[in-house]
């Protein structure tokens, strides 16, 4: 992807003040070859909310240095919601969601998820139960590929939560137990999946997403210690294009130490809360911003 000096310079002073992650240390891959990000934190770290003003976009990121304490969870809805509607029904008590961002992909037109999502160890959302994808002639080409799409994970191995990014049949690793799960895709990173999953098909002029187009964005990252971190693109009010593309974010969340990163749904869906503040992402043609009705969402624990 061409360099955009304008992101390098702005990340540059973020660096500079020192709100970049901790940088990366090495990892080891299970048998089959995914990997696992085991978590190293030993005090009690909350997390940090900051925002990466750019000419055509403001990034939100939070950053979960602390997983353990604040777990990175998955929540789905029966019928379409805002992300402030479904964080206060996630956990008990006032408070007890740190941060939310809109997570999976899902059928505006019946409201019926097209990622699978699990919860708590049970799959909770099956797009083969979806007609309207499964049985779309235009998409029969793809479908073995769309229903292997990548999925953020949280497992329990041993007691201990851990995190992966990986394809949906991808195996659970030995000794860990799979607890949550969302897909979308592709994967930003280490390298674009947009092919392999379906996403794009340059032969056919197929780009689902629309992966080279500014646009608002939501993106869930790991970094190679056991750090989560969200990111919600939003455009910019009397800017065009406006938004970041797909490699843009890649590269955004690189610079930030991230080393394995899923796209999530982005545009009109785009949607990251904060300390009771709701972001959203996507602007209309009046400049105002877009608030969807989503099917799932990660969602940060704030544990008593």
């Amino acid at each position: 992807m061409r360099s955009n000096p304008l992101l390098s310079l702005a990340l540059g002073l973020v660096a500079a003040l020192g709100l970049l992650g901790c940088a990366p240390i090495p990892t080891e891959a299970d048998a089959a070859g995914e990997k696992t990000h085991a978590l190293t934190a030993a005090s009690v770290v909350p997390p940090r909310y900051e925002t990466i003003a750019l000419p055509t976009a403001t990034v939100h990121v939070v950053t979960i240095a602390d997983p353990v304490r604040y777990p990175v969870r998955v929540a789905v809805v029966d019928e379409l919601a805002l992300v402030d509607r479904i964080a206060p029904q996630v956990c008990d008590g006032e408070g007890c969601v740190a941060a939310a961002v809109n997570a999976g992909f899902f059928d505006p037109n019946n409201g019926l998820t097209t990622s699978y999502v699990v919860q708590d160890g049970a799959l909770v959302a099956d797009p083969g139960q979806n007609q309207r994808l499964v049985g779309n002639p235009d998409l029969a080409t793809y479908m073995d590929r769309i229903l292997n799409r990548s999925e953020f994970r949280r497992y329990d191995c041993g007691g201990t939560p851990s995190y992966a990014i990986a394809l949906y049949q991808a195996p659970v690793p030995a000794g860990c137990a799979l607890v949550d799960a969302v897909g979308a895709g592709p994967q930003l990173l280490p390298q674009d999946t947009s092919v392999e999953e379906g996403f794009v098909d340059r032969a056919a002029g197929r780009d689902a997403l629309g992966s080279q187009s500014a646009n608002a964005r939501s993106a869930v990252g790991l970094t190679a210690d056991g750090i989560v971190v969200l990111v919600m693109v939003a455009q910019v009010p009397g800017v065009s294009p406006s938004g970041m593309t797909m490699g843009e974010v890649a590269e955004l969340m690189r610079d930030r130490g991230v080393i394995q990163a899923l796209n999530l749904d982005g545009g009109s869906s785009s949607t990251l809360i904060y300390g009771g503040t709701t972001h959203y992402g996507r602007l209309n043609a009046n400049g105002e911003r877009v608030q969807r009705p989503v099917k799932s969402v990660l969602w940060v624990e704030n544990l008593p």
